[in-house]
């Protein structure tokens, strides 16, 4: 029994720190987007100072939950870490638990702060360390004075001011939208699209059903095997772009991917008035249809989808591509090429690995003690050694049959399937679910029913009255024996029907007497 006992501690204490261990990689990927921007080897150091400036004045979203601010300095410190080390020293320490504040010099600090409201938590913290000698850290003081929301802007501030923003090089910034289409055969259609910002050139669109993240990832995927990896991309809060799918993806291929913020679409225009455009010069020459014109069409939902993609294909690389866009006064198509020649190189185009990589689904679970993983139903045999331990499952969301287990950054091969009772993702749902209609049995219940009904009446009657009646067609009259056996008479027994005949004949017989009588 101890010895049971001390595997559940080990147990418990693996558990723990496998969460531990994910919750640190998730903060050191949120690190490693507040800084990328600064990373870029083309600022200049008055450029980099704006700019890490400028991210430590903004307020960021903790993976958390809750919202955040971080100095300048803590901001460098990253930056310095991560060009010494890489993003293995972004992932945070095992944090010491101190002892907790006292409410009285949180009272004071909210006090100090609701005097002066210009007053900075760094400047609080001096002030209370020289009137008692000592203070909260800076970071604690934020957290107190966001709670009671004592860090709004000044009175007096006015609203932003937004200027227009142009990347000033193709495949610098992409920006990705969705935009609701028509309806095709009674369901409504999609365009996932992503648009580069310098030259405006469509590097990737496709039509589907569904506004999730596998119909985003086929727009996204052709983008980059064709037209490069670029430094950003720029996309809303929408339920597929904000999936850990791209986030994996977008850091895999060293991509920037930035959210807009909630509630405030600028940043956005590009993408919403080439959509215009779209709609005023495409989507207004296709009609709404439904399952019954698709039906006299001759079409299904995956032809009419695919005849759409089509259109939409052949009028982008036709009509959008070749002409001249208004505010760039070049072509789309022309001022992509200009761009990469005055740079003198091509994009930078990833190898069928890394995309590949990049496309890969990742879920984490924790190895059970018979050295067997679950995925959505089904089960996995993994290495023993792994048993206890917190695993990384990449797998394909089309084939779930076949998933690489890391852990630690070391590859354990291929998860060995026990169960199957699932071979594609949930989420990845086919584009188009056809019901075909089951097949006619040819069993007519009732009609079983009825003629068992009758069987068993005619078993019970075991005396046999129902040959009073025979046949639906009586037999014709027999004069030979043997003809009377082969149809059920016993031999020398009288027929009905002769009894009839003989009665109708003597019948006649009295009345041609009674009739001779009478004359």
């Amino acid at each position: 029994m101890a010895e049971a006992g001390n595997n559940n501690g080990i147990s418990g204490g693996s558990n723990e720190e496998g969460a531990q261990r994910g919750r640190a990689q998730a903060v050191a990927l949120f690190r490693w987007q507040l800084i990328c921007p600064a990373l870029d080897s083309g600022l200049s150091t008055k450029a980099r100072g704006r700019l890490v400036r400028s991210i430590a004045a903004a307020e960021h979203a903790h993976p958390s939950g809750t919202a955040v601010r971080y100095s300048r300095d803590t901001l460098d410190r990253w930056i310095r870490r991560y060009r010494a080390g890489g993003f293995d020293e972004l992932v945070p320490t095992a944090r010491v638990t101190d002892p907790r504040t006292d409410v009285a010099v949180l009272e004071m600090a909210a006090g100090l702060k609701r005097e002066n409201p210009d007053r900075t938590a760094a400047q609080v913290q001096r002030i209370l360390r020289a009137s008692s000698g000592w203070a909260p850290s800076e970071s604690t003081l934020l957290r107190h004075f966001h709670r009671l929301e004592l860090m709004g802007p000044p009175v007096g501030v006015g609203g932003e001011v937004f200027g227009r923003f142009e990347a000033g090089d193709p495949n610098e910034r992409w920006t990705g939208d969705a935009l609701h289409g028509p309806q095709v055969g009674g369901r409504k259609v999609y365009l996932f699209a992503f648009l580069d910002d310098h030259s405006r050139l469509l590097v990737g669109y496709r039509f589907g059903f569904s506004e999730d993240t596998v119909r985003l990832g086929v727009a996204l995927h052709p983008a980059l095997a064709a037209r490069g990896v670029p430094q950003s991309v720029y996309v809303d809060n929408g339920s597929a772009f904000v999936d850990a799918w791209l986030l994996r993806a977008c850091a895999k291929l060293a991509v920037r991917l930035v959210h807009s913020t909630p509630h405030r679409p600028q940043g956005r225009g590009k993408i919403e008035r080439f959509f215009r455009t779209v709609r005023d010069q495409f989507l207004v020459e296709v009609a709404d249809t439904t399952a019954a014109d698709l039906l006299t069409a001759g079409l299904d939902h995956a032809g009419a989808l695919m005849e759409l993609n089509r259109l939409f294909t052949a009028w982008v690389e036709v009509e959008y591509h070749r002409r001249v866009h208004t505010e760039t006064g070049q072509t789309p198509l022309q001022r992509w090429e200009d761009g990469w020649t005055r740079l003198g190189r091509t994009a930078a185009m990833p190898t069928g690995a890394d995309l590949t990589e990049a496309f890969l689904w990742s879920e984490y679970r924790t190895v059970t003690k018979t050295a067997t993983v679950s995925l959505h139903g089904n089960t996995y045999q993994v290495e023993a050694v792994l048993a206890g331990r917190r695993v990384e499952l990449v797998f394909s969301p089309f084939d779930m049959s076949k998933l690489q287990v890391r852990h630690d950054g070391n590859s354990y091969g291929l998860a060995v399937p026990h169960v199957m009772t699932r071979h594609t993702h949930p989420k990845a749902r086919p584009e188009i679910v056809e019901s075909q209609p089951a097949p006619a049995s040819g069993i007519d219940y009732l009609a079983l029913t009825a003629a068992a009904h009758h069987q068993q009446i005619r078993d019970d009657q075991r005396i046999g009255f129902h040959a009073l009646y025979g046949s639906d067609n009586p037999p014709e009259p027999q004069t030979d024996a043997t003809e009377s056996v082969a149809h059920g008479q016993v031999p020398g027994q009288l027929i009905l029907t002769d009894l009839i005949v003989a009665d109708n004949c003597d019948t006649a017989g009295h009345s041609g007497d009674a009739s001779q009588v009478a004359s």
